[in-house]
């Protein structure tokens, strides 16, 4: 691991602003003094471009052309406009103030001095630093300061944050140089990773694909040596919305063919003979690891078979708020199961040689006003929330990364220094390429702060403008932007390229048109979906979680069967009558927005249950009216059974169902869904009740009603729907899923809210307040019972935990051994590149086994999971989840199970240090079913 020796981005203050006390430390005076010696050529200090969002249309008019070459005056007065409201106060005067007292503290001299320069600088100088760029750590703010920058309550913010337009160095960042360790740190190419069962956290090697980025570097290096300063701007920008066959595309340079970047999480949208795949917060709630890459894998090669080289997935936000409108898209409502969620499908996905993008990064947890929304986090809530799932993709060797719309503490994602620069390229060692997601870039300087690539290329779709293009190329020639940033942008993309073999000449070529599907003359219609749909129905089923069962299920032959509810059956519409799926008719397979795919069918349950019936000789009817209660009443009664099925979906701000501008309005499920239920349940004394549901509901009106027997949580399953419920409702399928979020007896126990409410121009603040306790974190410290905990999940059998023994896990190399030592003795990791994801850290310590026996009568899947507790002092949450698996089991079946704990699993962040360091005291762990149900319990032996 390579110590950090300078700026490496060399950004004189603005490095410096975020969090002062994490800032590398050999920032020279020169270095800074350029901020105040701009060439005569470049903008003035104290021109900043804001947000297009609350920018008057004469300047966002004024902004350049893609197409022309203008002088910066013009661009300098294409922001001149902007009312000094929306912009940070008296930037000239503040990188003045604070380059004076910058230069003469003794604070910048060694990296040893680092955690201390917070203290050493005086309160005026470090206000100044953080009314430069924004500041993710509450806590070292205000330790020099007494305040943060930005709003720390609700309401709206002053200002937004921009990077001053001035001259700024580049050094571009290291690979980092861990060295492989037999058994331990395996060289790993993206096409042949390790598979599912040999995860790190059960036990097995820490993939290193070191050797293949660096050898992917040096090709890329090599090509764009050869390429013009107008090639390599081109390999960054965008050629605008609706300007290639593809949602987004990178042109044609020189002999590079140029790139098409796809949605969707799910399967390749805005076109045909695709799979509709299970969404993210199914498959999470498989907690199936081999399940998640094969997903991944299938996802992967139907992009790459159409032609794609980026396919936009996985997308792993956190689920904060439980009405958040895509949060159906992500891995549910913990970092540890998003993470291990987001790691599996991006080796499945780029085994398959597509190039993954994680998104959003970073804190768009909402739909409401995202962009024009703060999110104000302090930093160590940062960096074991909502930075972990995006870590866990760097480590599975992802190749890009997409900023997300929203601003972090006042400054927007695609312009945050902090979290792309410090976070993401030095602290996590990514050596691939972020890009904005679309239209979220809002100046030039972005380029500054990390960003490597604009989608779709124009500053507003079809404007004919844009932040890069001919402003990048100005910017490089007047010296306000280094050229060897450039040439990093354009290695880092083409890096990807070589890193998936993408340069092969058997490589596909786009063969669909994402805007224009019926246009024969470039669709060719290619079918990509093999015999995908195998896994989509075993998902659907894997992730359908039975919360409630009175021995009624599974069924067996039942005499009759009514199906209820407008979500058994078909749409009326058809399974794509809405575009991007945004309605609510019949069967729920999916939510709404740009994170969908088109259904090639859609099996709804109705028709499965008819299949089902012809074999078991089962009469069936149906009402399928959520409205009309007298005939529902009438009709239910005198049957074996009554399934209703109801569901509540969400989407993406874009689009707006029934009132829901993405974001749920509240969480009842949708369509009267609890008046139909108890009407159910009061004429037939076994109502089965299956929720297809985009997230968590209040179940609270009939959940204990005596007459309700079952409830199976069905997820938003893809395609074959229909086919995965009647598996589990028949036990074709023991279920096996667990719940990757929390259900509440009411909205208000959850910890965070959805924030409504801002003017056109305003910016809202998300005081991310609760910290680290999210979902069932804040349950388990407030005393609140929940009516279905995270993790939960009943089956057809039963099973029992016995014989925990942990273990050191040996070590035969000391290549970090005084690291190693040091952590044990209560230091934090070194401020270094690659520091997070560095291999010691992350190799197995400890080894936690324990035996598992089916108790049962029929076969089925447990799924342990291991929390850890640390000790009061500390400040986590009473449990934390750290580890899981799935295990298959016969009647009777007894099996061994190991589960394996790092030096990164037993650490918290240490905002001062700004490092990840052991807590003093006892670390202990509970192994369960469930985060309230522990079997087993032990102590971490260091």
């Amino acid at each position: 691991m390579k110590l950090s020796t300078g700026l490496r981005v060399a950004l004189g203050l603005v490095q410096l602003a975020p969090w002062v006390d994490a800032a590398p430390s050999s920032a020279s005076e020169s270095t800074l003094s350029t901020l105040s010696s701009a060439p005569s050529s470049a903008p003035p200090v104290s021109s900043v471009f804001t947000s297009v969002a609350s920018t008057p249309s004469s300047a966002v008019s004024s902004a350049v052309p893609i197409t022309s070459s203008p002088s910066l005056s013009t661009l300098s007065s294409g922001v001149s406009s902007v009312p000094a409201s929306t912009v940070t106060s008296a930037v000239s005067s503040v990188v003045s103030s604070a380059a004076s007292s910058l230069a003469s503290s003794s604070a910048l001299t060694s990296l040893s001095t680092i955690a201390s320069i917070s203290n050493s600088l005086t309160s005026a100088s470090a206000s100044s630093l953080t009314s430069v760029n924004a500041s993710l750590s509450t806590s070292s703010v205000v330790a020099s300061t007494g305040s943060p920058t930005f709003n720390t309550g609700t309401g709206t913010e002053t200002g937004i944050i921009t990077i001053p337009i001035a001259p700024v160095s580049f050094t571009p960042f290291p690979v980092p140089s861990d060295s492989p360790i037999s058994g331990v740190f395996v060289e790993t190419d993206p096409s042949s990773p390790p598979s599912p069962e040999q995860a790190p956290a059960l036990g097995g090697p820490v993939p290193d694909f070191g050797k293949a980025w660096s050898a992917a570097h040096s090709k890329a290096r090599a090509k764009v040596a050869q390429l013009s300063l107008e090639q390599k701007v081109n390999l960054t920008t965008g050629v605008g919305w609706e300007g290639g066959r593809c949602v987004g595309n990178i042109p044609t340079v020189g002999d590079f063919p140029g790139l098409c970047l796809e949605d969707s999480p799910l399967g390749v949208r805005d076109t045909d003979f695709v799979t509709a795949f299970p969404t993210g917060i199914t498959a999470a709630a498989t907690w199936n690891r081999t399940l998640i890459r094969l997903r991944g894998l299938f996802m992967g090669q139907e992009h790459k078979a159409k032609g794609v080289n980026v396919a936009l997935g996985p997308m792993m936000n956190m689920g904060r708020i439980a009405q958040g409108g895509r949060n159906w898209e992500g891995f549910g409502a913990d970092p540890f199961l998003s993470g291990e969620a987001a790691y599996e499908t991006i080796l499945g996905m780029q085994s398959g040689g597509i190039q993954a993008c994680a998104k959003h990064y970073i804190n768009n947890e909402q739909e409401h006003k995202r962009t024009q929304e703060s999110s104000n986090v302090d930093d160590r809530t940062q960096h074991e929330i909502y930075a972990h799932p995006f870590m866990r993709s760097v480590q599975a060797g992802v190749a890009s990364i997409m900023c997300s719309y929203n601003l972090v503490n006042d400054t927007y994602a695609c312009d945050n220094n902090k979290t792309l620069n410090d976070i993401l390229k030095r602290e996590f060692g990514f050596q691939g390429y972020v890009m904005s997601d679309w239209s979220a870039q809002h100046d030039t300087m972005s380029a500054v702060a990390g960003l490597d690539m604009t989608m779709p290329g124009d500053i507003t779709f079809n404007s004919g403008t844009s932040w890069f293009g001919q402003n990048l190329t100005d910017f490089v020639l007047n010296g306000t932007i280094a050229a060897s940033r450039v040439d990093d942008m354009a290695t880092r993309i083409l890096a990807s390229w070589y890193l998936l073999k993408q340069d092969s000449a058997s490589y596909p070529t786009v063969n669909f048109n994402a805007f224009f599907p019926l246009d024969e003359s470039t669709n060719e219609h290619v079918d990509v979906q093999d015999d995908h749909f195998t896994v989509v129905r075993e998902i659907g089923a894997a992730g359908a979680v039975l919360l409630k069962n009175d021995g009624v299920l599974p069924l067996v032959k039942p005499r009759s069967i009514v199906v209820v509810g407008n979500d058994s059956g078909p749409s009326v519409y058809g399974p794509n009558g809405f575009s991007d799926r945004g309605g609510d008719d019949g069967i729920l397979a999916m939510g709404w927005g740009s994170g969908t795919a088109q259904f090639p069918y859609l099996i709804d349950p109705l028709s499965a249950i008819q299949t089902r019936a012809i074999k078991d000789h089962t009469s069936v009817s149906w009402w399928r009216s959520n409205w009309e209660l007298p005939g529902v009443a009438s009709v239910v009664q005198q049957q074996s059974a009554a399934i209703v099925f109801v569901n509540a979906d969400s989407g993406e701000d874009y689009i707006t169902v029934d009132g829901n501008e993405g974001d749920r309005k509240n969480l009842t499920l949708w369509g009267n869904a609890d008046q139909l239920i108890t009407t159910v349940a009061n004429n037939n004394n076994n109502t089965i009740v299956v929720a297809h549901s985009v997230g968590p509901a209040i179940v609270e009106a009939w959940i204990e009603h005596p007459n309700v027997t079952a409830l199976i949580w069905a997820g938003v399953p893809g395609q074959e729907a229909g086919n995965s419920i009647v598996d589990v409702l028949y036990g074709d399928y023991n279920p096996s899923g667990r719940l990757p979020y929390t259900i509440a007896k009411s909205p208000s126990d959850y910890s965070a809210q959805l924030i409504t409410g801002g003017g056109p121009n305003d910016i809202l603040s998300i005081p991310y307040t609760e910290g680290l306790l999210i979902d069932y974190r804040h349950f388990d410290a407030n005393n609140i019972e929940p009516r279905f905990e995270f993790g939960f999940g009943l089956s057809y059998t039963e099973f029992q935990y016995f014989n925990l023994k942990t273990s050191t896990v040996p070590q035969s190399d000391s290549d970090s051994a005084a690291l190693e030592k040091a952590w044990a003795a209560g230091k934090a990791t070194p401020i270094a590149e690659g520091s997070t994801t560095a291999a010691w850290l992350h190799r197995p310590l400890v080894k936690v086994t324990f035996q598992v026996q089916n108790t049962g009568g029929v076969a089925g899947s447990e799924i342990p999971q291991l929390y850890i507790h640390h000790p009061a002092s500390a400040g986590e949450p009473p449990s934390v989840l750290k580890g899981f698996t799935d295990v298959r089991l016969a009647k009777g079946q007894t099996k061994t199970v190991t589960l394996a704990l790092s030096r990164y699993d037993l650490s918290i962040w240490d905002t001062v240090a700004q490092g990840w360091v052991k807590p003093s005291g006892k670390i202990t762990f509970s192994v369960g079913a469930s985060s309230r149900d522990f079997r087993l319990s032990g102590t971490i032996p260091v």
